[in-house]
């Protein structure tokens, strides 16, 4: 009756042309297109510290981020991470992080220049 379907949205031009498909104000594509493109990142070599900070940062803006099970044992070690969101929530992710120490920083500093490249 409604006819569900999936729409491939895995870019924003991809979002941008869904949005102005259905006929939104175009006032309102740039707003509502990043919210509607997911992504995965892997980041390597992350003190694991770092991952707790970049977790909890990420869950409090609705995205998550997968973790060593030896993080929270605070070991000084560096592991991989993978953090998932859209691309909304990883240009907030971005100004969390900057608020942190030089190290996180430089985290925020790598994936915003990483976004810029996939949009």
């Amino acid at each position: 009756m409604y006819n569900p379907t999936m729409v491939p949205v895995t870019t924003l031009d991809e979002a941008k042309k869904a949005i102005q498909d259905i006929g939104s104000d175009p006032k309102s594509i740039p707003i509502m297109a990043p919210k509607m493109v997911s992504k995965v990142i892997r980041l390597d070599d992350i003190v694991l510290q770092d991952a707790i900070i970049i977790k909890q940062d990420m869950l409090s803006i609705g995205g998550e981020v997968a973790v060593p099970k030896e993080t929270f044992e605070l070991h000084t070690e560096k592991a991989s991470i993978l953090i998932s969101g859209t691309m909304q929530q990883l240009k907030d992710l971005i100004v969390k992080l900057r608020r942190h120490y030089p190290r996180i920083q430089s985290i925020a500093n790598e994936l915003e220049h990483f976004i810029e490249e996939i949009v």
